[in-house]
């Protein structure tokens, strides 16, 4: 679900085997996937991905661990032996999520892990609290099938979630996604995607991303510069251009901080992202005694970075904020978090030395409402997920020369500072017109001359 991204980065360790799950036993509910993804799957096979998740994308203290959760579990494992006694269904009791047949079947397995002493408390909470934040926003949705879908995605999510406790898996600096024995990409996609209202979503210059492919396939590398909202971005962006861009979905490297790589709620969907690992400037001084190992796992990272890029065909995409963007506290609007120069000017350096061409593009996305992160900046691990069913939006801007803003300006410092502010100020403009046509209602309407929308195919 996905991700931040500052100058520094990183590191983690990766040697644990992706785990099987066992067959399903509920109802799954599909999603047309169109004709173009397949072949991009295949290709993808050859082509070197990086993601993190930002905050891409440790084990979190979910909650609270004062707080307990022996209320809704006894109120959960009261109503399946109600629904048993009314013979509801004479199966046996749950063993695992995947058995679950009903939502109580699901909270009843959440209690037994607890009892077994197999699930920490903490995050057995968050993990009810996810179920049941995620079963109203796809019931909001108003789609035909919005139990089965519900059912289905969080008896997959809680499964993950739960062999990730049992077996915590440790991503390395850089993480490419696990595709097989088990899908996580095509996991992350399924959750996400019901939270969606493609009918009020927009994609800006599909024109831009397909000069994107091009590059791509000549061998050239491109960096996205992007605003960042919500750890489902990652998900956000490969819904939106499944159809039209294919490879670019599931080919895209994200660069984000650690915390999404160690919340037991995040890791399974930053499972299946292609990931650079990094810890962002906003918790670099958390604990001062890890400032210097942290220091030295960025530098690691970007080592890898490097090393990526001299490869060739590699799209990478960074927020130069450091983090998500917050609505304001007193107009409680939104908009892009400013960008850090520094950041912006490494990547530009990093591409300029890989010794092949490099691109820059701006890239404004819009998706808080779907899963809005918390109004300030939160030092401990473990955020409430807040989830909506809601319209979303991505789009793409013609890429910006360093060289020709800097031409006319001496002083290095100033010419990045002005560079920064090029890229942001693209993004800002983009961020408005995708306001206008989501928020805003305007639909396609709020096109302008140099940002043509269009909606994207479910």
């Amino acid at each position: 679900m996905i991700l931040s991204i500052p100058s520094s980065t990183k590191l983690c360790t990766c040697s644990t085997a992706p785990r099987v799950s066992a067959p399903h036993s509920i109802p799954r509910v599909s999603y047309s996937v169109k004709s173009g993804y397949a072949g991009a799957r295949r290709r993808s096979r050859t082509f070197s991905p990086l993601f993190c998740s930002s905050n891409m994308w440790g084990v979190a203290e979910m909650l609270d661990d004062k707080k307990s959760s022996s209320s809704s579990v006894a109120a959960a494992a009261a109503v399946v032996a109600s629904n048993s006694a009314s013979n509801q269904h004479d199966l046996s009791p749950p063993r695992t999520f995947l058995d679950a047949r009903t939502e109580q079947d699901l909270l009843l397995v959440i209690r037994k892990e607890v009892e077994a002493g197999r699930l920490p408390v903490n995050v057995a909470q968050g993990m009810e609290e996810l179920y049941h934040n995620y079963r109203n926003a796809v019931l909001r949705s108003g789609h035909p099938k919005a139990d089965e879908i519900v059912l289905s995605n969080m008896a997959d999510v809680l499964d993950r979630v739960f062999l990730d406790v049992l077996d915590p898996f440790q991503f390395s600096p850089y993480h490419k996604a696990i595709r097989e024995p088990f899908d996580y990409y095509m996991f992350g996609q399924k959750y996400i995607r019901p939270l969606l209202d493609f009918r009020n979503s927009f994609v800006g210059n599909i024109s831009v991303f397909n000069e994107i492919e091009k590059k791509l396939e000549q061998g050239e590398n491109v960096i996205l510069i992007s605003n960042h909202q919500t750890e489902a971005d990652p998900a956000v962006i490969a819904l939106l251009l499944e159809s039209t861009n294919p490879f670019i979905a599931e080919n895209l490297i994200y660069v984000a901080g650690d915390r999404v790589i160690t919340d037991p709620l995040c890791k399974p969907f930053s499972m299946g992202r292609n990931l650079l690992c990094v810890y962002s400037k906003k918790h670099m001084s958390d604990d001062p005694d890890l400032l210097d190992m942290k220091k030295r796992a960025n530098t690691k990272s970007l080592k890898e970075m490097s090393l990526l890029l001299r490869g060739g065909s590699k799209i990478i995409w960074i927020a130069p904020s450091g983090g998500r963007d917050r609505p304001d506290l007193a107009t409680n609007e939104w908009y892009p978090a400013p960008f850090d120069a520094s950041s912006v000017d490494n990547m530009r350096r990093l591409v300029e030395h890989a010794g092949i061409p490099g691109h820059i593009y701006p890239l404004a996305m819009m998706c808080h409402e779907i899963m809005p992160p918390p109004a300030q900046v939160e030092k401990d691990i473990g955020e409430k997920r807040v989830i909506s069913f809601h319209g979303v939006g991505l789009s793409a801007a013609p890429s910006i020369n360093y060289h020709e803003i800097a031409s006319d300006l001496k002083d290095p410092e100033k010419a990045k500072i002005a560079y920064t502010e090029s890229v942001y100020s693209s993004v800002c403009e983009q961020y408005n017109v995708l306001k206008s046509a989501i928020q805003g209602k305007q639909g396609l309407e709020a096109s302008t001359p140099s940002i043509s929308l269009s909606q994207p195919s479910q």
